[in-house]
């Protein structure tokens, strides 16, 4: 064989094995973007009290002193329980941060942020749970005399904060809307 075809032929052979494409190329992490739409406010009248809620949230009356807020296209629920105080405010505070440090085993951060209405005597506490864990939004409200109202954030998934943030976040807007419009029957 001719000495210029077979360096040619060798050539060839070295050049396709150095373009194959087998090299690993890290692709940069994202975020899924959801947009949930602009919600519009309505009021919820219950036997003890009243707040606005979301329209794309929808009402479960389970008890008299349980109902949730349904978000069935975030696949998330806003559990909430109403108690009467009855000298117990002290036990019912005391649960409800016991319930919202329960989950410091999978969490990365609690950030609690007070509420103070003085107007409407509505004060309490919003937790705001970051990381895997079960539950991402505590909170709990109480005029300190007669009403007591506690609420939990869960997803019907597997926590998975950097998936569910962006509902987490739609959400936060919504109980903040609904401690600012809570109203307590006397």
């Amino acid at each position: 064989m001719n000495k210029k075809l077979i360096i040619f032929l060798i050539f060839l052979i070295l050049a396709n094995i150095s373009c194959s494409n087998d090299e690993i190329i890290p692709r940069p992490k994202a975020q899924l973007r959801l947009e949930y739409p602009k919600p519009e406010y309505e009021k919820v009248k219950m036997d003890s009290l009243s707040f606005d809620k979301s329209n794309y949230a929808v009402v479960e009356r389970i008890r008299s002193n349980k109902f949730n807020l349904d978000y069935p296209k975030m696949k998330a629920k806003l559990y909430l329980t109403y108690y009467p105080v009855n000298h117990n405010l002290d036990s019912l505070l005391r649960d409800a941060e016991k319930f919202t440090y329960e989950h410091t085993v999978k969490a990365d951060e609690i950030i609690r942020r007070d509420f103070v209405d003085d107007k409407h005597k509505v004060y309490g506490s919003i937790n705001l749970v970051t990381g895997n864990a079960a539950s991402q939004i505590q909170f709990h409200a109480t005029d300190s005399l007669r009403h007591f109202l506690n609420g939990s954030l869960y997803f019907y998934a597997l926590p998975n904060y950097d998936s569910i943030y962006p509902a987490v976040k739609y959400i936060q807007k919504d109980v903040q809307v609904l401690l600012e419009s809570l109203r307590w029957k006397h």
